[in-house]
């Protein structure tokens, strides 16, 4: 008769199966942010490629106005050209609009100063997709896709 007392009393949660259930959350929310975080970066990667193809319409259409077009060599003056064919402002810091080193007149542009590895990781992914490369020089385009690093140029002309 006491047993049957002792079962009708309990009313709660043990300490042990409380401790298990928010083991078990703390597990399944440590899984969520680790696939937040992978999505974070992709999504910052798909903001670069376009970015980098928003630049390259613009280049194209400042080709289009005038074919005698040249890129201007600062930076700042380069990024301007640009500014009146973008339908928004992009970072100076981060992009560039240059031609080929090598002599061949090329244009790219370009996004410098990837520092995150994950962001890295996923334009590789997209790399061959997207026309990617790892530098702005016009020797064996086909074989330039970007493979990682902190710069990485598409094609503009």
């Amino acid at each position: 008769m006491q047993t049957v007392r002792k079962l009708e009393k309990r009313s709660g949660f043990t300490l042990v199966e409380l401790l298990i259930v928010i083991i078990i959350i703390g597990i399944l929310a440590g899984a969520m942010m680790m696939l937040a975080g992978s999505g974070s970066d992709r999504a910052e990667a798909t903001k670069i490629i376009s970015d980098l193809r928003g630049m390259k319409a613009a280049a194209l259409m400042y080709y289009a106005d005038d074919a005698n077009a040249t890129v201007p060599a600062a930076k700042a003056d380069a990024l301007a050209a640009l500014e009146k064919y973008m339908d928004r402002k992009i970072d100076d810091a981060k992009y560039n609009f240059i031609v080929a080193t090598d002599g061949s007149g090329l244009w790219f542009v370009g996004r410098e100063g990837l520092t995150t590895k994950g962001v890295q990781d996923a334009l590789k992914n997209g790399a061959a997709d997207s026309g990617l490369l790892a530098t702005a020089t016009s020797a064996d385009i086909p074989g330039n896709n970007y493979a990682g690093g902190a710069n990485v140029y598409m094609r503009a002309k």
